[in-house]
């Protein structure tokens, strides 16, 4: 795929990096410097620790670099001449053993005196690289090649974009974003932790992430209840023998967790809900008149993520699925595929999701039998049914070839955050493949025996992420429905406290979420802490408002006091609730 400009800018800004991190550090050996989505890195071997505080005299260095070099000179070398010319570091000499073992041809690219092994892909000249629309961010550690049996080097992380003002405004969609962290929130507001001795990857839900958990578990039900789903349960371990019927072990092994000896056999912990499903689908005779089926279960997963990869509830060991599959016939498949579609777009209604697209992963022919199952008919077929849904549908997507499941195309929903950043939350695909596996039948109309379709879909994705996106997204001011505590009721002096209780006793037996605050603390630290958790309502009770039946309603957003009568207050919080506002 040809290289956009940005993309070749950030790349050459990887070979100007490379040369000055060698300006300053020449026994320094260089790994692999790519362009990535918001500019560029390089993978180092140092000899001695490089830090943060180094990155300021490497990006002038780079500067100045950058005044004296005009472009890249390709030209392509033969094996022994790149063995000699990168003699003595290992990892250009395992890039070069790779590039040789795949018959390509070997290039390397030259401006000024650096050198480095490369495929191409620069600027035809440094000037189209503004001088203010980059720098070094940070650096960091990471194995080489990604396995963390490998060398752990230095990574430096630079950041590029066409114009200066693009890489400010990226800057500042940073540091809005680091406040609004999910790791450092769901810490604050007391939503989740992790402990060493339950094992890295796998979250515990305190008491307030516990309820965030559950109403969305609740909007999942109803809404699925909606749609004709059924809910079933299944457990959390399996035999080795299903795996190998769905094909998950051969095509997914690496992403599960090892076997335990148990009994004579291997049993593995549950990396997905779908092969369960299938044997319920699959544990009677099904006719016609039963399609679609749609099966839904929030079940919990495991998977063998690595340490390096582990991030807050991004990415988890353990995870909560708001997953579904759905048997149809052919004839049915638009529809559902449709209605599938259009429960993502409720969700984001809700959320207030704005700006959305579908990934719409299909399959790579070259690698029938090796990366995806080798039926070349059934990938046409289901890919055209897949795109001609999205087209009729006038959903916005990307086509992106070669990362469809193993068993068939899927769509992976890209979510934008109130502050721009992107987030992959949910999936939905096509299984032509592993029903067939497992022999899944149902009776026509004409009493014949046909394989349904199956259609994957998690439109919430996972309790993990997206609860991980929500606290981003809101910056953990949650709408008053999802809010572990919705109203904090604040008594002024000891004496208010019975009047109080009694309005935070009728407020709970509508089962509103409250926190009667009947502390010695004052007044304004009892508002201020209420604030600083993100209270959404926050109900004052002094002599004014026991003697006039006006209660005085704190908001968290800093709008002026308000007054407002038990009676509307009930109202405002039942409709914002029920309704989810």
């Amino acid at each position: 795929m040809e290289k956009n400009n940005l993309t070749k800018k950030r790349h050459s800004l990887a070979h100007a990096l490379g040369a000055a991190v060698l300006a300053h550090y020449p026994d320094t050996k260089l790994a692999i410097g790519p362009a990535v989505d918001n500019g560029f890195y390089y993978d180092f071997d140092f000899s001695a620790p490089v830090s943060d505080k180094d990155l300021g005299k490497i990006e002038q260095k780079m500067r100045e670099i950058l005044k004296k070099w005009s472009t890249f000179e390709g030209r392509e070398i033969t094996e022994a001449e790149a063995r000699k010319l990168f003699a003595n570091n290992p990892y250009k000499l395992e890039l070069i053993d790779g590039i040789v073992k795949a018959g390509e041809k070997i290039t390397t690219y030259t401006s000024g005196e650096f050198t480095d092994l490369c495929a191409g892909g620069h600027v035809e000249s440094m000037k189209e690289i503004e001088s203010g629309s980059f720098k070094l961010e940070r650096v960091a550690g990471a194995y080489w090649r990604g396995d963390e049996k490998n060398k752990m080097l230095t990574r430096i992380y630079g950041l590029a974009f066409e114009t200066k003002a693009d890489l400010e405004a990226y800057v500042k969609q940073q540091e809005e974003g680091e406040k609004r962290d999910h790791r450092k929130l769901g810490k604050e507001l007391k939503i989740f932790t992790f402990d060493d001795d339950v094992g890295p990857g796998l979250p515990l839900w305190l008491p307030n992430g516990t309820i965030l958990v559950e109403e969305l578990e609740k909007l999942a039900k109803e809404t699925e209840t909606a749609g004709g789903y059924l809910r079933v349960k299944t457990p959390h371990i399996a035999k080795e023998s299903m795996y190998l019927k769905s094909g998950h072990l051969p095509y997914y092994e690496d992403s599960m967790f090892p076997p335990m000896e148990y009994e004579g056999g291997k049993y593995y912990l549950k990396a997905m809900n779908c092969p369960h499903h299938h044997k319920i689908f699959g544990c009677e005779k099904r006719s016609y008149k039963e399609l679609p089926m749609r099966l839904a279960e929030y079940g919990d997963c495991y998977r063998h993520e690595k340490s390096g990869e582990l991030f807050g509830l991004m990415r988890v060991r353990m995870l909560s699925m708001n997953d579904a599959h759905i048997y149809c016939t052919e004839e049915q498949f638009a529809d559902e595929f449709r209605a599938v579609n259009e429960m993502y777009l409720k969700y984001f209604k809700i959320f207030g999701v704005d700006k959305y697209v579908m990934r719409f992963s299909t399959h790579d022919p070259k690698k029938l039998g090796e990366k995806f199952v080798n039926e070349p008919a059934l990938w046409k077929k289901t890919e055209d049914m897949v795109r001609k849904v999205l087209i009729d549908s006038k959903i916005p997507y990307v086509e992106i070839p070669n990362e469809a499941a193993f068993y068939g195309p899927k769509i992976d929903v890209q979510v934008w955050s109130a502050i721009g950043r992107e987030f992959t939350l949910a999936t939905n695909q096509v299984d032509f493949a592993v029903p067939k596996r497992f022999g899944l039948t149902y009776i026509t109309k004409e009493g014949k025996e046909e394989t349904p379709l199956c259609i994957h879909r998690a439109p919430l994705g996972t309790h993990e992420r997206f609860i991980g996106f929500l606290i981003e997204h809101y910056a953990g001011n949650f709408p008053v429905w999802l809010s572990p505590t919705q109203i904090k009721i604040i008594p002024v002096r000891e004496n208010h406290n019975e009047f109080a209780k009694k309005i935070s006793d009728e407020l709970k037996a509508m089962n509103v979420r409250v926190d009667f605050d009947a502390s010695d603390e004052g007044m304004g630290k009892k508002i201020r802490n209420g604030k600083n958790n993100k209270v959404p309502y926050m109900l004052v009770i002094g002599d004014e408002e026991i003697e006039s039946g006006e209660l005085a309603l704190e908001i968290r957003d800093g709008a002026k006091q308000e007054k407002i009568s038990l009676e509307n207050l009930k109202a405002r919080l039942q409709k914002e609730i029920s309704e989810r506002i």
